[in-house]
Formats: C-alpha cells, sequence, structure tokens
C-alpha cells in the first residue's frame, strides 16, 4: 500500500498520530545494513505504552548498535483494527511501516495480566501462527519480558522466550546467539535449546508439567540439559548501565507526557502486596552526579518542560535532597517542573515540598492502602496515621488544597472496621483542613480517595492467600460508600470483574492458555479498557474449556504446594515469603531493607542495599 492511501486511511480513524511514526528522536535504518530486525510490542494503546519508561530504555540501547535495528509497536485501537482487518493491512511497526512478522524478533513487554488477549489479537494482525509449537524457521522469534513474567505460564503455549528480570544485557546476549546461528543455518529448536543456557531465560517448550489429581502441580521437569530452576537477570552498577539520551517525543499527548529520569531500581520498603517490591530487589541506586546529568541532557534532547524522578519510592533515594538542590539550577533557569511521583508519607518533608512546587505546583498523591494502623502493620506499610496527618498538613501549609490517597480492599484479615477507618481517615483530613487557622483562604479542600481491589501476585508473602469473591468485593464497596458522610471526600472505585480475572491469570498456570485463545477469539481484547471488556465472553471461555477461574483466585495455598512459578527464581526464596506471611497474620511489621536483613535472598547477587552496610 502506498503512502497516499495510508495516511487517506488514517483520516479515517480516531487519533492517526498513534499510528503515523516519524516523531523527533525517532530511530530510521537501512533494512539492508541491518543483521537483526526487532519489533518491541507494547500490547496496549500508543498513548500508554509511549509512557513506558522500560521500552524507552531498550530501543534505544538497540538502537546504538548498527547491526539491529529496533521498531515500535503498539495495540491498535478498535477503529485501526478494523480498518487493517478490511484493507488486509498486517501489522506493522512505525518507523519503518514494515509488516513484522517479516522480522527476526517479535518482543513484548508484559506490564499487567490484562493485556494477554492483546498479546494473541497482535500476533493474529501480524499474521504469526498463535501457538510457538505452530511456528516454523520462517517465522519471528516471538520472546516477552516484563514483570508478569515472573508467571509467565498462562502465555506458555504462545511465547518461544521469556526474559527474566532487567532486559539490557540478557536481551543482547540472545540476539548475539541468535545472529550466530542464523548466520549458520538457523533452526529453531537448536537454537532455543542454546538459548535456555543463558541465564535469565526461560524457555516454556522446554519444561513438562505434570498435575495431580485435584488439580494441583505434581511436578515441573525440565527436557534435556534445561535448567532446574531459571534465575532472573539484574543490572548492578546503575552508574555505567545503558541510559537513553534522548526519547522519542510524540505528536500526540500521552499519559506521562514529560521527560523520565530513573533514580534507583528495587525497594527497601517490603509492603507485602507490592509484586515490584520484591521482583525488583536488591535496590540499587544511581549516583547523584549520573541522574543530574542524564537528566539535564534528556530535558535538552526531548524540549519537555516536566521531569519525573522515577523508582518505586522517590523519596527512600537517599541523596533526594541534595540532587532536588543540583537540579534547581538549571529546571528553575529554563522553567522545568520536577515531578517526584513516588513519595512515602513518611519521610515528606516541608523542604521537599518547597523544591517540587518551585516551578509548577502539581497534585500530591500517597498511599496508606488501608484505613487502620492494625491492617497497614499486616501489609507491612509501615506508616502511621500520625505520620498520615502530619503529611496532609504540610501539604495543605504549603498551599495545597487537594490531595489524592490511593487504598486497597479485600486484603488478609480485613474487617468492615478497616473499611470504615478509610473513610474516618478521609473525614479526619477534611475536618483538620478546616481546623487549620492558616489555611488557603476562600478554598475548599478535596480529598480523593481510589480504592482498588486486593489481587494476591507471586513472589509476594500474600501469595498464598485467596481473593474475596465477587459478591464481598460488592458488598464490601457499598459499605465504604456508605460510610463516607461529606461532599468534599470523592471516592473511586476499581472494577471487581477485572480484578478477579486479573487474579485468575496472576496466579495461573499453563491450562489457562487454552481459556486465553477461546477468549481472544469470542473477540475479547483491550480487557483493561472498561468499554471493551466483556465478562460474559470469558465465562463462556472457563466454561468451555472446563475451567475453573475460582481454582487459581480463591483457594488458599498451602506452604507446601508447587505453584506454577516455583521454578522460577526472582532472588526471594519462598520460605522468606512464608516467614512474612506467618508474621502479617500475627499484625507484626518487618524493618526496611536500610534498618535491618530480613534473609529474603536478594543477597546472592553480592550488590545493592544488601551488601552497604557491610
Amino acid at each position: 500500500m502506498d503512502n497516499k492511501e495510508f495516511e487517506r486511511l488514517l483520516l479515517t480513524v480516531q487519533k492517526p498520530g498513534r499510528y503515523s511514526g516519524g516523531e523527533i528522536n525517532s530511530v530510521i535504518k537501512d533494512k539492508e545494513k541491518v543483521d537483526v530486525r526487532f519489533a518491541f510490542c507494547f500490547p496496549d494503546t500508543y498513548e500508554i505504552g509511549m509512557s513506558h519508561l522500560g521500552m524507552k530504555i531498550l530501543y534505544s540501547q538497540f538502537n546504538e548498535r548498527d547491526d539491529i535495528w529496533c521498531e515500535r509497536v503498539f495495540a491498535p485501537w478498535t477503529d485501526f483494527e478494523e480498518v487493517m482487518r478490511e484493507h488486509n493491512i498486517p501489522l506493522f511497526a512505525l518507523e519503518s511501516r514494515d509488516a513484522i512478522k517479516d522480522f527476526d524478533f517479535i518482543g513484548f513487554t508484559l506490564q499487567y495480566e490484562m493485556c494477554y488477549t492483546n498479546v494473541l489479537n497482535m500476533l493474529d494482525l501480524a499474521g504469526v501462527p498463535l501457538k510457538s509449537r505452530e511456528r516454523d524457521e520462517s517465522h519471528p522469534l516471538v520472546v516477552a519480558g516484563g514483570p508478569c513474567v515472573c508467571n509467565p505460564e498462562p502465555l506458555a503455549d504462545f511465547i518461544d522466550i521469556f526474559f527474566l528480570g532487567e532486559g539490557e544485557e540478557v536481551d543482547l546476549e540472545v540476539i548475539d546467539l541468535y545472529k550466530k546461528h542464523k548466520k549458520n543455518g538457523f533452526k529453531r529448536a537448536e537454537f532455543l535449546k542454546e538459548a535456555a543456557k543463558i541465564e535469565g531465560v526461560y524457555v516454556p517448550s522446554l519444561y513438562e508439567v505434570e498435575y495431580m489429581e485435584d488439580g494441583k502441580i505434581k511436578a515441573v521437569t525440565p527436557k534435556g540439559d534445561a535448567p532446574k530452576t531459571i534465575k532472573k537477570r539484574i543490572i548492578a552498577d546503575m552508574d555505567n548501565c545503558f541510559y537513553p539520551d534522548k526519547f522519542v517525543v510524540p505528536f500526540i499527548q500521552i499519559v506521562h507526557d514529560r521527560a523520565v529520569q530513573e533514580v534507583f531500581r528495587g525497594c527497601i520498603r517490603g509492603c507485602r502486596f507490592c509484586q515490584a517490591g520484591f521482583i525488583y530487589r536488591p535496590v540499587r541506586e544511581k549516583s547523584m552526579e549520573v541522574v543530574n546529568r542524564q537528566a539535564k541532557c534528556l530535558c535538552e534532547s526531548t524540549g519537555y518542560d516536566e521531569i519525573s524522578l522515577s523508582s518505586l519510592s522517590t523519596s527512600d533515594y537517599r541523596e533526594l535532597e541534595p540532587l532536588l538542590n543540583n537540579m534547581l539550577t538549571w529546571t528553575q533557569e529554563n522553567h522545568i517542573s520536577l515531578a517526584l511521583p513516588s513519595l512515602r508519607i513518611d519521610n515528606f518533608s516541608e523542604e521537599l515540598l518547597e523544591k517540587i512546587a518551585h516551578v509548577r505546583k502539581s497534585g500530591l498523591t500517597f498511599a496508606p492502602e488501608a484505613g487502620t494502623q492494625r491492617l497497614r502493620d499486616v501489609i507491612n506499610k509501615n506508616v502511621t496515621e500520625e505520620e498520615i496527618m502530619s503529611t496532609c498538613k504540610t501539604a495543605f501549609l504549603g498551599g495545597y488544597t487537594s490531595v489524592k490517597l490511593y487504598f486497597m480492599m479485600g486484603l488478609p484479615t480485613e474487617t468492615d472496621e478497616d473499611l470504615k477507618g478509610i473513610a474516618d481517615l478521609g473525614q479526619k483530613i477534611v475536618d483538620m483542613y478546616y481546623a487549620m487557622p492558616n489555611r488557603p483562604k476562600g478554598k475548599s479542600v478535596s480529598v480523593s480517595m481510589s480504592v482498588a481491589v486486593f489481587v494476591p501476585k507471586p513472589f509476594t508473602p500474600f501469595q498464598f492467600e485467596p481473593q474475596i469473591t465477587k459478591t464481598e468485593m460488592e458488598r464490601k464497596q457499598a459499605y465504604l460508600k456508605s460510610c463516607i458522610t461529606t461532599r468534599k471526600i470523592d471516592l473511586s472505585m476499581h472494577d471487581s470483574s477485572t480484578s478477579f480475572l486479573e487474579a485468575v491469570f496472576a496466579k495461573g498456570d499453563r491450562r489457562l492458555g487454552d481459556v486465553l485463545e477461546k477468549a481472544f477469539k469470542k473477540g475479547c481484547k483491550f480487557d483493561s479498557w472498561t468499554e471493551c471488556f466483556d465478562l460474559q465472553k470469558w465465562n463462556e471461555a472457563f466454561i468451555e474449556c472446563g475451567i475453573d477461574p475460582d481454582f487459581y483466585s480463591l483457594r488458599t495455598r498451602d506452604y507446601t504446594e508447587i505453584n506454577p512459578w516455583d521454578h522460577l527464581d526472582y532472588a526471594v526464596s519462598k520460605e522468606f515469603l512464608i516467614r512474612e506471611n506467618k508474621l502479617a497474620h500475627k499484625d507484626t511489621t518487618t524493618p526496611n531493607c536500610r534498618e535491618k536483613c530480613s534473609a529474603c535472598g536478594a543477597n546472592c547477587y553480592g550488590k545493592g542495599v544488601c551488601f552497604e552496610r557491610r
């Protein structure tokens, strides 16, 4: 299809900028002069995918090499998908507009379970067989990384290679191995066997799963000389690892439309519900000088007037105040605002508030997660009500009149008293604002409270816990709503149906692959989008496949049970998770990693917080 016809079709859809390509800093190469073509696929819309830091890093790193051309691919929204299918346009990469079925690699980043049907839809749009066993030497290798790879089993039938952990090194090692095999006459089976020997590489087709009569896993057995357990990869030296000096600047507004500077990986806190806090251990920081230099470079190369300091808990960065002082010397002069999206309630100060509000005030968001101290101790949040109130007071004294608070519902051991505690806490914040004699005059307060449904995740102390039933979710949501008595509190709650499905796929095994394919063929896609999600189709798929979803989401798991992910090593031991689960049921907290080592297992890398104090 020529460019004129393509552009005519683009004008028939919403947001043609999603598909046009040609943005500032996008990379164009001569395809005849590269050895490997890599289609980096984000299985959601352009606006969400272009906000993802991991994609920005790997896109730039791959393209630094003359022998690799990495191009971006996003899930087309339903309107453009209709056009593509009607006009037989295969899924293409933005940079070249070439069909990705002709690339060497199709790589997906798996950020959340609700994108799995989009993975299948994108393969189908590309004209690539869905199942790895149906592909031959003429097809691209389909690979995947990201946080969902800590339990990739529901996608095991569809993906050739999973990358465990951080991708900067392992991805390139696999590409180099592929180049060697391609030069010597590529044989898919031989390549996969050799790739499985690289640390951090999981080839699911090289493992047999046996089940017991009650449906639980009996054994996961490697074939041939595939490793018994697969260990995740980490980047040990953050100062010397690759980081882009420029990002692709989109033509249309994206979700996080700003420069992003990573300050550290991992988290010291150990909140028991938080998967990221465990799978990215140990904590590894960048030095203040490197963060400042890279941030300045990004703003200059992109023209953004806002930069976000990114991590799981940015206010835990040890050199934060001196870093902000250094950054203010050039951000103020250039009218660039600083955003700190991941702030802790217990280390928020007037000085910090002053620095982030220097150029432009953005909203303040905090995450108490639970409404009572008992439940905050259960989840190991290590935040007191006094600290929450003090932080909100600091914000109000600094001229803010609104705060947003994140909570969860359905946490292990939760009672109605804990739910009422969410409403009570919001009311106390409202009352405190109006009791302040020096509050901002003539302005009313707004407390936004967002309440998500708890989803038990692998590699957390709550991986053994069940999710509450849909009926109980709806009862709890109605009860919490009844506890709010003021219009100053804006309460929003997540859809319980998508949370149920997320729990099923988070803790599921390979048998869910049939359900996933069946749901996709019924038309399921963009399941995290309310306007697209269809629970009835999913329920039909479960019934037709003879699978009971409650087996995965509503069942308490015994500590001795073999989980679908137990052959994957994310450096956090099952013994540690069991200890933490027992402490949760005793309402007992665990100190953070800088206060005391809890022997989680992440010291096996010999780097990071684990070794700083020794």
